[in-house]
């Protein structure tokens, strides 16, 4: 592919088979893995030889990371009082955090009373009280049952609208992809197929490996809605007897 566009305030989400690389490309903005050419921006700044406490950014995994013998708050905090911020930013951060994501009713709990989806608010918290410039997340939904994801997948849509920063979210879900991303970027064996907005990704496959979940590329219609010989076939109401003749007649040729 040419050159793409950065990524500035928006959610892009990085979609792909296992194994396709969206990982170890999200690992490369993060700092996590080396890049062998190129350059890594964040905001004015390459970072390519930044490490990543460096980097400003924030980082929300498949699994919650969270202490199982501190408090909701204190989790939220925990980031913050590393950095050594002091006390008064500290619960400002976290008060605000916790309104955000309705977790204030749960602040002196402990993890293990908490569902998985307060849980991943907690995680979700820990991560915006430091005010990153871009969100990294890996597949943060895949522990959640099926209910649950549909509901933190608006969630965390609206967070990142209500908070305008830039997020970076990996997943294998092509509906996941295609309900949060303001673009998708699509990936196979380690190459960018695509990167476009959801709507235009589904119009406009731009390779076969874009559309083949569709069973549309390829593929054509003859006279009367007879499906072509050629390319993969689409699933049509039969049509008249005359037609599935001539149908069977060119097939045949």
């Amino acid at each position: 592919m040419g050159p793409q566009r950065g990524v500035g305030r928006e959610f892009l989400v990085l979609v792909g088979p296992s194994g396709c690389g969206k990982t170890t490309a999200l690992r490369m903005v993060a700092g996590l893995e080396a890049i062998s050419s190129g350059t890594v921006s964040i905001g004015d700044t390459v970072v390519n030889e930044l490490s990543s406490k460096d980097r400003d950014i924030a980082m929300v995994f498949q699994n919650y990371a969270l202490y199982p013998h501190l408090s909701v708050a204190d989790n939220i905090a925990f980031g913050l009082r590393l950095r050594k911020e002091p006390k008064e930013k500290i619960t400002k951060q976290v008060e605000w955090a916790a309104k955000m994501l309705d977790l204030v009713p749960y602040l002196n709990r402990r993890p293990k009373e908490l569902s998985g989806g307060q849980r991943q608010r907690v995680a979700m918290g820990r991560a915006i009280v430091r005010e990153p410039k871009v969100f990294l997340m890996d597949e943060p939904l895949s522990n959640l049952d099926a209910k649950l994801r549909v509901q933190m997948r608006a969630e965390i849509a609206n967070l990142q609208k209500q908070l305008g920063t830039t997020t970076i979210y990996v997943t294998h879900d092509q509906v996941e992809a295609m309900t949060m991303g303001d673009r998708v970027a699509v990936m196979s064996m380690g190459v960018l197929q695509q990167v476009a907005e959801p709507q235009v990704l589904y119009d406009a496959p731009a390779n076969l490996f874009g559309g083949e979940r569709r069973r549309l590329l390829g593929a054509g219609v003859g006279r009367s809605s007879v499906p072509a010989c050629q390319g993969p076939r689409l699933a049509l109401p039969a049509p008249p007897a005359v037609h599935r003749e001539e149908a069977r007649r060119g097939c045949a040729r």
